[in-house]
């Protein structure tokens, strides 16, 4: 049917031909009858944060949404730690430090304004040998070049000060680190978003881009149709914040197919009822250097939950928050790509490892027990899971750091593609929103 609509599109008599497509296609006559002067595909909460961004700037605007599931925030913004980071561990000077000290402040600005349940537990980093206190040190430095507000060294002896059954030999303190469930936080930027005037329309699963063929006038561009199975939508530019997808819709415009999107599930444990008083703050390991990721920790939750973890293992589907969530499409794109054979290669054992712990959970505890020796497997059960975008390029190199693109044609340079926001990208969220908004700004003309 795609083809169909899309052949119909790209006639010379689109005009007379897009009136009937509206009438049999569109689910409301809102959704075709309307140009808009923005589209953004993705429903997550940067996509969500941009548009709140763009419609305060620009009110005038025509804006909408467009989310391929029932409900915002349903993947990556509504299975994560829900941690307020505050931009300890990354390079001095990047982009991402920037970023998240900036939206570490927008963010408790905009909890306390609108009354979203938030806290300020804290988090320990904690060494727990003399050569991790080495890296903790250099971490503390980087934390301190970054503007980390109020971040404390913590001697071994004071450790139990801000978690008494925590152990270690060093530490630092981050007061401000904190915990919010973001996907309420997406929902309220997406309120707002419509308050200001803008649509959003759900079961929109994005499937292709087509040029609107119709006479012009005055130089204009012809419109952009954002396609969907059944239905279609007009804009004058488009942006795309697709998270596990993001690789996919880039592809669609003619931009290169590096770097891919390769899911990672993170499975967490959780802590029983009865032993939720042995963690009341975050508490991380000291990040391996050697290791992509940063290892298992403990995080209270908003509602109460202790959450530990998560592991690090390759997710069989895009959407894969079980070992039983298989999409052989996703299967087959990973098995052509060869960042992912190099990628493994690179951490094979700590990959196997990872795998052993996720099948066999009671193997965790040795890792918690580091921090907190009081817990025992009977302490601990599964709980759930998250998928991680993880950037990939063809050389097995974890990409790190925000990528942006265009396609090629009249479509694609009207197209500006997020094709990686990378974490903490929750808690820049409303900073990662006023950077876009300057970038389309810039390339659009806004």
């Amino acid at each position: 049917m795609t083809s169909s609509i899309l052949s119909l599109l790209t006639r010379p008599t689109v005009s007379s031909n897009l009136s009937y497509l509206i009438r049999r296609y569109a689910s409301t006559s809102k959704d075709t009858c309307n140009i808009y002067d923005l589209v953004v595909v993705g429903g997550g909460i940067v996509g969500c944060a941009t548009a709140r961004e763009m419609l305060m700037r620009h009110p005038n605007l025509k804006i909408a949404i467009v989310e391929k599931e029932n409900t915002l925030a349903k993947h990556q913004t509504g299975h994560n730690s829900g941690v307020v980071h505050a931009g300890i561990y990354y390079m001095p000077g990047s982009i991402k430090a920037k970023l998240c000290v900036e939206g570490l402040k927008l963010s408790y600005e905009y909890f306390c304004k609108n009354d979203i349940p938030h806290k300020k537990v804290g988090k320990l980093i904690v060494a727990q040998n003399q050569q991790q206190v080495k890296v903790l040190n250099n971490l503390f430095e980087r934390g301190m070049k970054n503007n980390v507000p109020d971040l404390q060294l913590v001697d071994k002896d004071c450790i139990t000060n801000y978690e008494p059954k925590c152990k270690g030999e060093k530490a630092i303190w981050s007061p401000w680190t904190g915990i919010v469930d973001w996907a309420l936080v997406c929902k309220h930027f997406a309120a707002d978003f419509q308050k200001m005037g803008g649509e959003i329309f759900l079961n929109y699963e994005v499937t292709g881009f087509a040029e609107m063929i119709e006479s012009q006038t005055g130089g204009q561009l012809a419109p952009i149709v954002v396609q969907s199975k059944d239905k279609c939508i007009s804009a004058k530019y488009v942006l795309t914040c697709a998270g596990l997808h993001s690789d996919r819709l880039a592809v669609m415009t003619g931009c290169d197919r590096s770097p891919r999107i390769v899911p990672f599930r993170g499975e967490y444990l959780l802590l029983n009822e009865n032993k939720k008083h042995l963690c009341t703050t975050n508490i991380y390991p000291v990040p391996n250097t050697k290791l992509p990721f940063l290892g298992v920790h403990f995080t209270p939750r908003i509602n109460g939950e202790i959450w530990l973890g998560p592991n690090a293992i390759l997710a069989l589907a895009r959407e894969g928050y079980k070992w039983t969530d298989i999409n052989i499409k996703d299967c087959i794109e990973m098995a052509k790509f060869p960042g992912l054979y190099k990628l493994s290669f690179r951490y094979f054992i700590p990959g196997v490892t990872e795998i052993i712990k996720s099948i066999f959970y009671p193997l965790a505890i040795k890792d918690l027990q580091k921090f907190i020796p009081d817990i025992t497997y009977k302490d601990i059960k599964r709980g759930p899971a998250g998928v991680r975008a993880q950037a990939l390029d063809s050389d097995g190199r974890l990409v790190d750091d925000f990528v942006f693109d265009n396609g090629t044609g009249n479509i694609g340079c009207r197209v500006l593609h997020c094709r990686n926001a990378p974490s903490p990208a929750a808690t820049s969220s409303m900073a990662i929103a006023k950077y876009i908004a300057d970038k389309l700004q810039n390339d659009f003309k806004f």
